[in-house]
């Protein structure tokens, strides 16, 4: 069963076709009701690790080999609604999904390989032992979150919302408008996001500085960035009812992402066919004479142009 939705929206929203989501994500997705025993004890800490990280595998575990996460950031400041929200690179089906081929690896990789491109991106720091209890937890709850999806694993609102590229640059000072007008509320003026009241994990995280994704990440990517921000934020946005445009989206987004933030070390070794980057990377080498600032803040329809004329490769990120 699908559910079927319109947009409503302005004129400048140009996701105005019909959108598929699935009822998979209406289902029970809520952690308390499970009992205690072995399974479903791993399946809690798996939740536990997910949405409070620095706490058991971050910088507030006291033991110094557990800690594996290089910032303050939890999984659910990214995977909105603990990885069950549509268009918000929700992770139901997930693990149906897996082996996937990866251009970053240019190979067949598993969910734990996945897990740990999180590790060291968006969370800025190190792969977690494929054997660790803490690996195990996350798959075991990715799993459960994954146990009502398809075969295939592929159900309507995973990933992120599509929208029209603007066929410009990123317009920095329209980006930082957006940004004052939508954005400081919860993420502050700084962009260092807002602690909850324990004081080790973020409400509402920060979007640049060390305690951020780092350019390694996929969040790092002007029009992936742009695709997350149009039915997730501000606050109260949905794939159903957004509140910016997709110019605003994407402006906001290459503001946000020319702010300082972590570089991840040897970002060379990424995509080893380098006709598989993303035309949005934000760091060289490429396979193309483009600009390291055209590939950061476009426009990118000129690349895009180019991997399908030279070589037949259709980008859309």
């Amino acid at each position: 069963m699908v559910i079927l939705l319109f947009f409503n929206i302005t004129p400048k929203n140009t996701v105005t076709k019909l959108e598929n989501v699935s009822d998979i994500f209406f289902r029970d997705y809520d952690i308390s009701t499970l009992k205690n025993s072995k399974e479903n004890n791993l399946i809690k800490y798996g939740y536990d690790l997910f949405i409070n990280t620095p706490n058991y595998i971050g910088p507030y575990n006291e033991d110094p080999n557990k800690m594996y996460s290089g910032n303050r950031l939890s999984c659910k400041n990214c995977h909105l609604n603990s990885g069950t929200k549509p268009y918000s690179a929700p992770l139901i089906g997930v693990i149906q999904r897996f082996p996937q081929f990866r251009g970053r690896e240019n190979k067949i990789g598993t969910i734990e390989e996945r897990i740990n491109g999180c590790m060291e991106r968006s969370m800025n720091g190190r792969v977690l032992p494929i054997d660790s209890k803490e690996m195990t937890a996350f798959v075991s709850y990715l799993k459960w979150l994954s146990r009502f999806a398809p075969q295939d694993g592929n159900v309507g609102g995973m990933g992120f919302v599509k929208i029209n590229i603007p066929n410009r640059a990123v317009d920095l000072r329209k980006g930082k408008q957006v940004f004052i007008k939508n954005c400081i509320v919860c993420h502050t003026a700084k962009g260092n996001g807002l602690m909850s009241p324990d004081g080790h994990t973020y409400i509402y995280p920060p979007l640049w500085g060390n305690d951020s994704y780092n350019n390694g990440a996929g969040m790092a990517r002007v029009i992936t960035a742009a695709q997350f921000i149009k039915v997730n934020m501000p606050f109260g946005a949905t794939y159903n009812s957004p509140i910016l445009t997709d110019e605003d989206a994407y402006d906001v987004a290459g503001y946000i992402n020319q702010q300082e933030r972590p570089k991840k070390s040897n970002p060379e070794k990424d995509f080893p066919d380098l006709k598989k980057k993303p035309v949005s990377t934000p760091y060289p080498p490429y396979a193309d004479d483009f600009s390291v600032e055209q590939h950061q803040i476009g426009p990118f329809q000129p690349i895009i142009k180019f991997y399908k004329q030279q070589y037949n490769i259709t980008k859309t990120k």
